[in-house]
């Protein structure tokens, strides 16, 4: 049996592969700032709300419209309803390979963010919202299936409806973090990363 210190080695030893396979621009917050509202539960998401409106700020971005898919209970569509007017988020509500939660939990999901009035919640499938959608997008959030094919084509159709896209999980799935620097290369715009909470990229 392999002993939890090899573990983490192993996993230390892949995630240096693919920074340096994948190289991105290191995101340097100017001010971690957590905003007004947010839930209380421990997301995989947390910690990352501290940067958000730096990101925002450092890339001026306007703050009208923002679009997510995935959702699962409202965490990061709360964060983001903190500086955006009109936020979709867009997510089947029934988990996937990648995640603790399994079943249907957009009731849940709903009756945790209704009190957030600018949070419109749309159970689809990625696949199925993109082949209709021809909005464009201030802001993109794209945390789905941790899967390179998934991650591409959903975060392509984002980054190309936006004007800047993030996407969570780049230091805990490599495909993630590949997918990302494959989209930035492809699309000719920059990637960088910020490394902390499983990682967030950044194509702008």
């Amino acid at each position: 049996m392999i002993s939890s210190k090899v573990l983490k080695f192993i996993k230390r030893s892949k995630r240096k592969y693919y920074s340096l396979k994948y190289p991105m621009i290191p995101f340097k917050p100017n001010n971690m700032v957590k905003p007004k509202n947010t839930l209380s539960y421990k997301s995989g998401w947390s910690g990352l709300e501290f940067i958000v409106e730096d990101i925002l700020n450092q890339f001026e971005i306007n703050r009208k419209t923002c679009i997510e898919f995935g959702v699962e209970f409202g965490f990061s569509s709360v964060v983001f309803s903190n500086f955006f007017d009109n936020v979709k988020g867009v997510d089947t509500f029934l988990g996937d390979a990648h995640t603790v939660h399994k079943g249907d939990h957009y009731e849940r999901t709903k009756e945790a963010l209704i009190g957030y009035p600018n949070i419109e919640l749309i159970k689809s499938n990625y696949k199925d919202w993109i082949l209709n959608d021809i909005n464009n997008y201030d802001f993109a959030h794209v945390d789905i299936v941790h899967n390179y094919k998934e991650t591409f084509e959903c975060g392509l159709w984002a980054v190309q409806h936006s004007k800047c896209c993030v996407f969570h999980d780049t230091e805990s799935f490599p495909e993630v973090r590949k997918a990302v620097y494959d989209i930035a290369k492809l699309t000719g715009k920059k990637a960088y990363n910020y490394p902390k909470n499983f990682g967030l990229g950044i194509i702008i």
